[in-house]
């Protein structure tokens, strides 16, 4: 991992920019494939797969026990943002809108996890496991949208919170840890880390807020304001009829 993070990640992001990128372009004046059944197995995989890592982590993380289960679960969350690029696949070849925020999320996390884990930076457990959690709801609601289950809104609601909770704890925990070594403390993070970390989860809170605004708050008051439009020509209708 240490000799060949840089060339992976490398490959990995400037491939996934070119195929969206340059998909989005091969798909301007065609129509969106469904892709329904591949889309249904790839979120229930990877649903699945966040289950059993936030399952086999959490307990241990946070009794700050370190054995070969946490270091293999490590192992693969690291792993596993390389095929999570493949998320955008799914947008670009449905022609669904892609956002900012969803690409430079995937691509900023391939970059910081494989980082992080050459330098086996402490603080990161914490990170790993919000994840785990965060992705075991996250996919298995994308994996019930898939199959057509029709789940309340509420729940992707919750989702976006939990993320922008998972924001604000990561912006905690590198606070913490730079205090800690402020105050002669020994902790296993590169100050270059905690730098990248602080950035990085400082404009994720920014972007998921604002996502968070536009996709729930806004819809609402438009719904609002649409209902109380027909209420008001309704009522019209009505001193009319009389």
């Amino acid at each position: 991992m240490q000799e060949n993070w840089r060339a992976v990640c490398a490959y990995a992001s400037s491939i996934y920019m070119l195929l969206i990128f340059g998909g989005q372009a091969y798909m301007a004046n065609r129509p969106g494939f469904e892709l329904r059944g591949l889309l249904t197995a790839w979120n229930i995989m990877l649903a699945v797969f966040s289950i059993m890592g936030a399952s086999r982590n959490v307990h241990l993380y946070l009794m700050f026990v370190q054995n070969r289960v946490c270091g293999f679960w490590t192992w693969m969350f690291v792993l596993s943002k390389v095929p999570e690029l493949g998320d955008t696949v799914f947008i670009v070849f449905r022609k669904q809108q892609l956002i900012f925020l969803h690409w430079y999320h995937h691509v900023t996390v391939l970059l910081y996890a494989w980082y992080s884990y050459t330098e086996y930076t402490a603080p990161a457990r914490w990170f790993i496991v919000m994840n785990y959690i965060v992705h075991s709801i996250m996919y298995s609601y994308y994996a019930c949208k898939a199959l057509r289950v029709r789940v309340p809104r509420c729940i992707a609601m919750l989702i976006t919170s939990l993320q922008l909770l998972q924001m604000v704890i990561g912006c905690t925990v590198n606070f913490l840890a730079f205090q800690y070594k402020q105050n002669g403390v020994e902790c296993g993070v590169s100050d270059n880390n905690l730098k990248l970390s602080l950035i990085m989860y400082t404009s994720y809170f920014v972007l998921f807020a604002r996502f968070f605004y536009n996709a729930y708050l806004i819809k609402s008051q438009r719904k609002e304001l649409k209902t109380e439009s027909v209420d008001a020509q309704n009522n019209i209708r009505e001193r009319k009829d009389q």
